[in-house]
């Protein structure tokens, strides 16, 4: 019997905060056909609001240092704006949404990153996706949307990297579903020339990605996202996708990751 589709969706970066752009995206996003999630992170909405508070924000090769006033602020803009405004605007798409972080339904459990060569403060890594829980929604029709926080079994919340949400999300449904994994953010795909948005790389597998990596053309928070694409390829996600904000939209130029 062939398996159910899901398709996983990840939006984050400029697209968030453009109104019309969101607005465009979740468009396409409510059209999808069949089971659907979305993901999304929310970073630079968080870097405004600290810089406002007078919290400094300390980034290191792409990836958020964590302390305990920017996890407040993580939380506040995360789990509250941006979810909700997000749930909101699907309510007004007739798609039918809740709004999720990893502690609701215990759906994204983590542990706190181990401190090696950075102490990365309140960041957790991904331990376990409680599939049966996030099954219950779909399998009611409602969109989960989770935002890019998790939750230890002892109750403490952790920012986490929303593509590694949307990864290990991916992976965890892989057995019982055809999982799809999308990652829309403000460039068409992987860029030969940063400058250059059209010089889309249409095919990206690991040989070419090392390439990239030795010529120092992908910049520091493509890292991870690039991480997370081959590392849910290979933990049997069917396909992974990168793309703007009109990804969803057939016969758009777009980034597909292959082994």
């Amino acid at each position: 019997m062939k398996k159910q589709i899901l398709k996983i969706v990840k939006i984050g970066g400029k697209l968030i905060e453009n109104e019309e752009s969101l607005s465009a995206f979740l468009q396409d996003f409510s059209q999808l056909d069949g089971a659907k999630i979305l993901v999304h992170g929310g970073g630079k909405i968080a870097t405004e609001l600290s810089d406002k508070l007078g919290y400094k924000t300390n980034m290191i090769e792409g990836r958020r240092i964590t302390d305990a006033n920017a996890m407040n602020v993580i939380t506040m803009v995360y789990a509250g704006l941006i979810n909700k405004k997000i749930v909101a605007k699907l309510q007004g798409l007739k798609s039918n949404a809740v709004g999720l972080c990893g502690a609701d339904g215990k759906s994204i459990v983590s542990k706190k990153r181990v401190v090696k060569e950075i102490d990365y403060g309140f960041v957790g890594d991904v331990e376990k996706i409680n599939a049966p829980f996030i099954s219950s929604l779909l399998e009611k029709d409602i969109i989960p949307v989770f935002s890019a926080i998790s939750c230890s079994t002892e109750g403490e919340l952790f920012n986490t990297n929303a593509d590694s949400v949307a990864a290990e999300i991916a992976i965890a449904f892989s057995e019982n579903y055809q999982t799809e994994l999308f990652f829309c953010f403000e460039k068409n795909g992987v860029l030969k020339n940063p400058l250059d948005d059209n010089s889309v790389i249409e095919l990206l597998d690991t040989t070419t990605y090392q390439n990239l990596l030795d010529e120092n053309i992908i910049s520091e928070g493509m890292l991870p996202k690039l991480h997370n694409c081959f590392y849910a390829l290979e933990n049997s996600v069917s396909e992974v996708y990168l793309g703007g904000a009109n990804l969803l939209q057939n016969g758009i130029k777009h980034t597909k990751i292959i082994k």
